[in-house]
């Protein structure tokens, strides 16, 4: 008898639906899996068939055949242990077929018929939802994850023998509810808060001018100076995530595997070893999963001590940064995921560290200085906006008792900036100044003859080049929101040139 059960997989970051048929004919007794599965897929036979005998019903002593469609996209995982056993049980009788109409499961299977939570769970919801489809069964752990998609019933379970018991009507069960309004109630106390930072003023304007426009920034300093301290703390001062930005950066770091709780309540916070692997930070593999840069999508990606990177690792971070999007291909097509992402960078001055401390004597000759530095290419520099000196902390403030302003301060005056640039971005496809693009900067970026004159002026004194050109157009617009000002005005595109030239690097 053939039965049909729906069920669903992800390529890259979005879902499609996989048709799992069912097949059991007289023979002798095998299990055969095809439709290109992987061997996770494969290896759920063994899965299936002691679940459904430690549940109480008899495994059919027959030939199986389950094919899972469209048979030309690689299936992986153990996603499909449920959907498998439920084609079974239908196909032997224990099932009505008519009871599986506008459903779908996933789910993985323990050995006794316990459900385990799998990956990539949202984005088959909204595709499933997309199609029409009224209920989706899969395990308890993944339900309220499934749930944050509205127009479709979500039913977690436990057991498998539930689930047969719920199809046959033996089981009431109420679908999963979400509180949309406690949803994204943000936790920020474990990223730190800016009144733990003494002195740095410097650095704090930078870092609170980075978080209103999005823009890229890089903190040059000695050990102990407060570039890391400073860097974990700056998720505390960016603006809240809207429900659209939670729901897309959900859905990578779901299929990806890295999903901690239903939805992504705050900003990412992503800070990979420099002994990272260009695809672990970009992304690929054989099957291709989100790198750093994706995860990182709508927070923050954050490389301390930058001129330890491999020089090839730092250079695939161009393409992200300028394009926002990483793409993968492969013999099965290509992938894109998303990677709109802010680096906060951080480096010595020197492989010792104490090039410009004002005690500690530097040792490095300037060919080593030149060498270390050098690996930080002036096209991945020509992408940071900001670069600022992190000097080390005096005595005078680490011993005073003045209050420091707070994240809560701090980020208050970033969200008014932001709600700026909403109003400003509300018919075009942007949402923050970094994003202009030189259209844009012509419509939104009204210079004021000085500004222009003193712009024009550095640019040819400092030989910018027209990325640098825009990049510093971009950050004054950021600095004159966040004084409300609708005119950039000389003082604005002053302190922008001063954060992107930093003679540190040169």
């Amino acid at each position: 008898m053939l039965s049909v059960v729906k069920s669903g997989g992800t390529f890259g970051i979005d879902g499609y639906i996989v048709d799992v048929e069912v097949n059991i004919t007289q023979g002798l007794p095998q299990f055969i899996t095809v439709g290109l599965p992987d061997t996770a897929v494969k290896e759920s036979r063994e899965r299936v068939k002691s679940a459904i005998e430690n549940i109480g019903f008899k495994f059919p002593v027959k030939k199986i055949t389950v094919n899972l469609a469209p048979a030309d996209i690689l299936k992986v995982g153990t996603l499909y242990d449920l959907p498998i056993a439920i084609g079974i049980l239908t196909s032997s009788g224990f099932i009505d077929q008519s009871k599986l109409e506008k459903t779908a499961f996933i789910g993985e299977l323990a050995l006794n018929g316990d459900l385990r939570p799998v990956k990539g769970i949202l984005p088959i919801a909204i595709k499933l939802r997309q199609e029409g489809f009224e209920s989706f069964i899969l395990p308890q752990d993944n339900s309220k994850e499934a749930a944050l998609v509205e127009g479709i019933n979500v039913y977690g379970f436990k057991n498998l023998k539930d689930i047969v018991d719920f199809l046959n009507g033996y089981l009431k069960k109420e679908p999963e509810r979400v509180d949309y309004e406690k949803l994204l109630e943000e936790k920020l106390d474990h990223f730190g808060d800016f009144s733990e930072v003494k002195g740095q003023y410097g650095v704090k304007k930078a870092l609170e001018i980075a978080a209103a426009g999005f823009h890229n920034l890089l903190m040059i300093g000695s050990p102990g100076s407060g570039k890391t301290m400073l860097a974990r703390r700056f998720v505390s001062i960016l603006p809240p995530l809207s429900f659209e930005e939670a729901i897309e950066i959900t859905k990578i770091h779901s299929v990806a595997g890295v999903l901690k709780d239903s939805i992504v309540k705050s900003r990412p916070f992503r800070s990979p070893h420099h002994t990272v692997s260009d695809i672990a930070l970009i992304g690929g593999g054989s099957y291709p999963k989100p790198g750093e840069v994706s995860l990182a999508h709508n927070g923050v990606l954050f490389l301390d001590e930058l001129p330890e990177f491999k020089k090839s690792t730092l250079e695939v971070l161009r393409q992200p940064l300028e394009d926002k999007v990483v793409s993968i291909s492969r013999a099965t097509g290509k992938i894109t995921f998303p990677a709109n992402f802010l680096l906060i960078a951080a480096a010595n001055p020197c492989p010792c560290g104490y090039r410009f401390d004002p005690v500690k004597e530097c040792k490095c000759t300037p060919a080593e200085i030149k060498r270390y530095l050098g690996k930080i290419s002036g096209p991945l520099l020509d992408r940071i906006d900001l670069s600022v000196t992190v000097m080390p902390v005096r005595t005078t403030d680490l011993s005073s008792n003045k209050p420091q302003e707070t994240s809560k301060e701090i980020r208050e005056r970033v969200i008014k900036a932001v709600e700026i640039q909403n109003n400003r971005f509300k018919n075009e496809k942007i949402k923050f100044n970094s994003q202009m693009t030189p259209s844009h900067i012509e419509a939104y970026a009204n210079l004021s003859e000085s500004a222009k004159n003193t712009l024009n002026t550095a640019a040819e004194k400092l030989n910018l080049t027209a990325r640098s050109y825009h990049r510093v157009i971009k950050v004054a617009r950021t600095i004159a929101d966040l004084e409300q000002s609708q005119e950039i005005l000389d003082k604005h595109i002053i302190t922008a040139v001063n954060y992107k030239v930093n003679e540190n690097l040169i």
